[in-house]
């Protein structure tokens, strides 16, 4: 079965819906999804400066915790769109949390230097975002349809034309102008993750296989703080930094402070820099965890801001209030991905990518707190407008199918990922890594895990939260940012050349 529509979004997270909805009133637009992405696990909240607050102070604070790796157009045009989108999300009916004076709530966040974070039931706020993205988009009638998209149709010129889908009762092809790419990240390839189980990389591997593209794919955040439950794999509790905003502190196995004397915010630090002192301590104590010491937070306060905290750490027994909580370091975010330009298109004629699985370069070499709902709903209008006003001609050339392949051991492929390229790396783990990916086939998790080993084998410095023990310091012969392509088999990642921008057109 074949139908034809203008657009083909696939993933309802923020950028994906941020995307159908800006496009809703010009365009035949089909939202796919497996399911609800990352978007509803995501605590924080959304970072805007507004009023008193400069957005040239919060693209400073972006393009320090980026470690000087971001693009600073594209920067710009986060932090400076950032509040309209906010706006307007607010006018779709997000309801954000209000002072007593009706004032929007701003908190605290690790590496940036003002209150800025706006947030939703507490520590709720991709819940709200979702849904108030979710009832807007219901409202305009825009078609949505569940399934998996397995594949890719291509014309002979090179286009992306259309995609197949798997509905569970058949394989159904979906033909369109264009098709954006809203799948998320890759924390499924990983043992242990923050993300859902559906987020593993799909749209990486689909990019890949069309002939675009990508860049920083060496650039995995791991975020410092998720609760530790004994499990050591699979999705696990998020505690977001904001408890640490509210005064929330780290201390190893035997009560210290961890943070003291290694950055001038301390427990505030950019998350690469906790996460690896995090990392650090728990190597040296041989320890699976260390500790998250809020008690000196007033009570109602830990209440009211942090209800999905609180209901997490009494699942495995603990009480916030009043005890110290384990927390360790989880795969989290993927701070590169398929390379665009400011308007989301790729190399490849008809395909776009917005959100996580795209490279703004917004997030440069690690991500700043609370940045990445932003990205989604400013990348995502970004893309509706530039497909309002120019729309790819239908190509009605011949075409072919770029299938989606299944990977064979999956659970040995994110074993491999997180021994070898995980929040500490060497050369040595890396090419063992390459080594033992050699057989582990052509599927989406071994596509991702290729891209992120080849990437941080060539990365020969360290930077943001690609660190290597045997090149510990940044390097200026490394300033490139480096892109991986398929290789002229067409099966595996192979690093194609280095460049100074992120833009795929100029």
């Amino acid at each position: 079965m074949t139908r034809a529509v203008d657009v083909v979004v696939i993933g309802s997270g923020v950028a994906g819906l941020s995307t159908a909805l800006g496009l809703a009133a010009t365009r035949e637009v089909l939202l796919l999804s497996v399911g609800d992405g990352s978007t509803p696990w995501a605590q924080g909240g959304v970072s805007a400066a507004y009023g008193e607050d400069d957005p040239l102070d919060h693209a400073h604070d972006t393009d320090v915790a980026g470690a000087g790796f971001c693009d600073p157009r594209n920067v710009r045009a986060l932090v400076e769109e950032g509040p309209q989108r906010v706006a307007e999300l607010i006018a779709h009916g997000a309801r954000f949390d209000r002072n007593a004076d009706g004032s929007l709530s701003r908190t605290l966040e690790g590496g940036h230097s003002r209150p800025r974070i706006v947030h939703a039931g507490g520590d709720a706020t991709g819940a709200e975002v979702h849904r108030a993205l979710r009832s807007a988009l219901e409202r305009t009638g825009v078609r949505t349809m569940t399934g998996r998209t397995v594949g890719l149709v291509q014309s002979e010129s090179g286009s992306i034309v259309g995609v197949l889908v798997d509905t569970g009762a058949q394989t159904e092809q979906i033909d369109a102008r264009a098709v954006v790419l809203a799948t998320g990240g890759i924390g499924n390839a990983y043992l242990a993750s923050t993300n859902p189980s559906t987020v593993r990389g799909d749209g990486i591997a689909l990019a890949l296989q069309a002939g675009a593209s990508l860049v920083d794919m060496e650039f995995v955040q791991f975020h410092p703080t998720v609760l530790y439950t004994g499990e050591t794999s699979g999705q696990l509790p998020l505690v977001t930094e904001a408890v640490r905003g509210e005064g929330a502190v780290l201390r190893d196995i035997h009560g210290r402070r961890i943070m003291d004397g290694l950055h001038p915010r301390a427990d505030l630090a950019p998350r690469d820099i906790v996460a690896r002192a995090i990392e650090s301590t728990m190597r040296r104590d041989g320890s699976n965890h260390v500790w998250l010491d809020a008690t000196a937070v007033a009570p109602d306060v830990l209440r009211r801001r942090f209800p999905t905290v609180l209901a997490s750490c009494a699942r495995i027994g603990v009480d916030l209030l009043t005890e110290q909580i384990p927390v360790a370091p989880a795969e989290h975010f993927l701070c590169g991905g398929v390379r665009t330009d400011r308007n989301g298109a790729t190399e490849v004629p008809g395909l776009y990518a917005v959100g996580e699985v795209a490279a703004t370069g917004v997030h440069g070499a690690n991500r700043l707190a609370s940045n990445s709902l932003l990205e989604g709903l400013v990348f995502g209008r970004r893309v509706a407008t530039a497909l309002t006003l120019d729309l790819p001609a239908r190509d009605r050339g011949r075409t072919h199918e770029l299938a989606l392949g299944e990977d064979r051991d999956p659970e040995r492929i994110r074993t491999i990922l997180t021994k070898y390229a995980g929040i500490r790396r060497d050369g040595a783990g890396l090419n063992a890594a390459a080594d033992e990916l050699g057989s582990a086939g052509t599927g989406p998790l071994a596509t991702v895990a290729r891209s992120v080993v080849a990437a941080a084998t060539a990365r020969q410095d360290s930077r943001g939260c690609h660190w290597r023990s045997d090149h510990p310091h940044p390097d200026d012969r490394w300033d490139d940012h480096i892109a991986v392509r398929l290789d002229e088999a067409g099966t595996s990642p192979e690093i194609s050349n280095m460049f100074l921008s992120y833009a795929a057109q100029k």
